[in-house]
């Protein structure tokens, strides 16, 4: 399946959107969205998936137990209308008995008064069950991913998560939802129905149901074609959603457009939607001809009754009576919808199960960061603030190069360490992994002499604090977006964070104040401007130990050197890892540590280091004449 990624490499959205989309998770060598068709019906792991759907509704057991009992009592009540219609046909009417005549028809739209009310409280109740099952999955799955790590993320396109809640879960909607009651409704009505034809008339009920074994092989043939189709039409899905949320976002229109691509985007969507069109007509065909073919042999049924009925009136001992054939083809055509019905939806189900197996994919992605079982609970205001890496080692897939090394580094409480190197030289890295968002496979990392791995993933949020080059701000309200870094605080402490920010006199500026909408992604401000709001959501939330990375590099001169003042009042007092992107703005650190393809390779205060004229100084020199490293 493409994605943005052409033969020109041209691509939206940067990191992990062209890279691999799959996972192990001991299936194989699948790929999440790949397509590919499914196992066979009696793969033991679709067994598992099976019992696994029914754990879903194990919590509703009690509402579904009603539903039985209500599709019970209905089809028990059905049972009694064709002996009514019989009475009417063969008593009441030849021997003009008015009485019985109407006692019968009254008991018949009694019977049809209640079978409807049963349904409705039936359909009710199923439909609520069917999307409290589906609530519990969308909130697992989101649930599931939040606790993955970072590196999850930076591999997977954003339109592919987005599709899984979205498309997959909600294409289980009708399974989920009615499908359960629709087989338990129409078997109870088809069992219920068969013994009223054979108490009818036994020879009639064996024509009746020659074919029906025929029917439902092919029909179990249908469904695997279509559980097929349905795997590759909800990776289409993913597809476009990717492409969609990327080229359809802020940046992604900025990109389109300065570059010229527009043009070219709308093809690729236009062939992407024009394969999904493809799909959708073949899964709506898979198995229509059969279909058709099992509808017309049941609508020709009735006629071969009629005419085996009047074969048997040359036979007077075994002839069948007019009330026994009206009833009984009656009772036929009620019987042939619910049969028809459960062919359909066994094909369904054989689709969605291609759409539970995507679902059960995510929610079997291994969490690679766990928090432990008692934790260590961090007091912030207690806390020195120091952080140790000791002989920290980390890589971001097995048997990938090693992106940090050996690394040994104290950042004593309440100073501030600068890190630098080029890029790729495992900068960030090391940042992150302070603040846990990765995990080293080697060594570990303290706060004040405790294991990060061993503290509450609350506490350690609270302890840490991480201000990036990339802002991100939420489509709402200033306020909002502040108020993300804790929910209790007053608009007093807002705007007070606003101000050490420097960026409150522009929001009270604005015609809704605090209550301006910042837009998609935080472009209704500049860059400077975004990352002031950010630096007054850290100080909002006022953490002891602060990673600063790279939070003015994609600023000019001039921004820069008013939001760095802003960065060094927010450091003071504080533990801080500045990730450093240019040099100029990391002289003052009380200790420089320069890294080179993942170790540290020189370590020392600006004068030191330059005075060596080593590693350090060579990327000074280049930073002063903004020449490119090669």
């Amino acid at each position: 399946m493409s994605s943005f990624h052409g033969s020109d490499g041209f691509g939206l959205g940067g990191g992990g959107g062209g890279r691999a989309r799959g996972r192990g998770r001991g299936r194989g060598s699948r790929v999440l969205g790949s397509g590919e068709p499914p196992p066979p019906l009696m793969d033991p792991e679709r067994e598992r998936d099976g019992r696994r759907i029914m754990r879903l509704f194990a919590p509703y057991r009690g509402r579904l137990g009603l539903v039985l009992g209500l599709i019970l009592l209905s089809s028990g009540l059905s049972m009694i209308s064709p002996f009514l219609l019989v009475a009417v046909l063969d008593r009441a009417i030849p021997n003009r008995n008015v009485t019985l005549l109407t006692e019968l028809v009254l008991g018949m739209i009694a019977i049809a008064i209640a079978t409807s009310a049963l349904s409705v409280v039936q359909t009710y109740v199923s439909t609520e069950v069917g999307q409290r099952v589906m609530h519990d999955l969308r909130v697992s799955v989101y649930r599931h991913l939040q606790r993955l790590s970072l590196a999850f993320f930076t591999r997977t396109r954003a339109g592919e998560v987005q599709s899984r809640i979205a498309n997959d879960i909600g294409g289980i909607d009708n399974v989920a939802t009615s499908t359960a009651t629709t087989i338990a409704q129409n078997a109870t009505t088809v069992i219920a129905t068969t013994i009223v034809l054979v108490l009818l008339d036994w020879r009639l009920a064996l024509i009746s149901f020659a074919l029906l074994p025929l029917f439902v092989w092919l029909t179990r043939r249908v469904g695997r074609e279509r559980r097929a189709i349905t795997s590759r039409l909800q990776g289409r899905l993913a597809d476009i959603s990717s492409l969609v949320a990327e080229s359809l976002s802020v940046s992604g229109m900025l990109l389109g457009k300065t570059m010229g691509r527009g043009e070219d985007l709308a093809t690729r969507f236009t062939g992407e939607s024009d394969q999904l069109a493809d799909l959708e007509v073949h899964s709506r065909m898979a198995g229509r001809w059969l279909m058709s073919s099992i509808n017309m042999a049941f609508a020709v049924q009735p006629a071969i009754v009629y005419w085996v009925a009047g074969q048997s009136f040359g036979h007077a001992g075994a002839a069948i009576k007019i009330g026994v054939v009206v009833a009984f083809t009656t009772q036929q055509t009620r019987l042939l919808f619910p049969i028809a019905q459960l062919l359909s939806v066994g094909n369904d189900v054989e689709a969605s199960l291609a759409l539970f197996d995507r679902i059960f994919e995510y929610l079997d992605l291994p969490v690679d960061i766990v928090e432990p079982s008692n934790p260590v609970v961090l007091d912030p205001g207690e806390l020195l603030g120091e952080v140790a890496l000791e002989g920290v080692g980390f890589r971001y897939t097995e048997g990938s190069p090693w992106t940090l090394r050996d690394v040994d580094l104290v950042v004593p409480a309440g100073t501030r360490t600068a890190v630098v190197g080029e890029t790729g030289a495992g900068k960030t890295t090391l940042g992150y992994l302070v603040a846990r968002l990765y995990e080293p496979q080697a060594g570990r990392v303290t706060i004040d002499g405790v294991d990060v791995r061993d503290t509450s993933f609350e506490s350690l949020a609270a302890t840490v604090g991480v201000v990036s080059q990339e802002t991100y701000l939420f489509h709402a309200t200033v306020r909002e977006n502040l108020r993300f870094a804790r929910p209790d605080a007053s608009d007093e402490e807002i705007e007070a964070a606003a101000r050490t920010a420097r960026i409150h006199d522009l929001v009270a500026s604005l015609p809704d104040g605090y209550d301006t909408v910042v837009g998609e992604r935080g472009y209704r401000f500049s860059g400077g401007e975004k990352q002031r709001i950010a630096i007054a959501r850290t100080i909002l939330r006022n953490p002891p130990v602060l990673v600063l990375d790279e939070a003015t590099s994609s600023l000019d001169t001039r921004t820069e050197r008013e939001v760095q003042e802003e960065l060094d009042q927010l450091a003071e007092g504080r533990t801080t890892i500045t990730i450093a992107h240019r040099l100029s703005t990391i002289r003052d650190a009380d200790q420089i540590v320069v890294l080179d393809h993942g170790a540290i390779v020189e370590r020392g205060t600006h004068d030191e280091l330059l005075a060596r004229d080593g590693y350090y100084a060579a990327l000074l020199a280049h930073d002063a004449t903004r020449e490119p490293l090669h």
